[in-house]
């Protein structure tokens, strides 16, 4: 199955084939074999091509929060089904208001921009602590601060609202 993958801003394509009990996943023109279980702790252990990694996945909609080593990386999966949906849709969703939520429960540690403020697209805007690491939400696109829902120090769910951009 053919997959888009978005991290950082840029956009990769990739194939995910099976292959017995293993994926072949082909990632910008590259072969990788892989291997995966899932851990009775809810997380899962890797072998890509021959070197091992513990990860943990948590899905949010679209996306998917990938704690790897110390560092979560938030990454943005659409399957041919959705790209096409994407594709059909074009940018009416862009233009409304954007909520920036929690990806998971944690504490709000900073609060980067204040209601009116304009902001450009990747800017900062809530830091988050969650699982003893901090994680900067950036805005998706350029706009100006609508609303900013938390202070420092307040806990929050996932899919809380922090802020919204209009």
């Amino acid at each position: 199955m053919r997959y888009q993958a978005t991290l950082s801003g840029r956009s990769r394509d990739l194939t995910v084939e099976r292959d017995g009990d293993r994926l072949r996943v082909t990632l910008e023109g590259n072969v990788h074999e892989v291997d995966a279980l899932r851990l009775a702790d809810g997380g899962i252990s890797l072998l890509i091509d021959g070197r091992s990694f513990a990860a943990e996945f948590e899905e949010k909609g679209d996306e998917v929060a990938v704690l790897l080593k110390d560092s979560v990386f938030t990454v943005d999966i659409a399957d041919e089904r959705r790209l096409r949906l994407r594709a059909a849709a074009g940018r009416l969703g862009a233009d409304g208001p954007q909520d920036v939520l929690a990806p998971m429960p944690g504490k709000v540690v900073r609060v980067l921009v204040k209601g009116g403020d304009t902001v450009a697209e990747g800017q900062g805007l809530v830091v988050v602590e969650a699982m003893k690491m901090e994680n900067e939400l950036r805005a998706a696109r350029a706009g100006k601060v609508a609303q900013v829902a938390v202070t420092e120090g307040t806990a929050v769910e996932a899919g809380a609202r922090l802020c919204r951009i209009e």
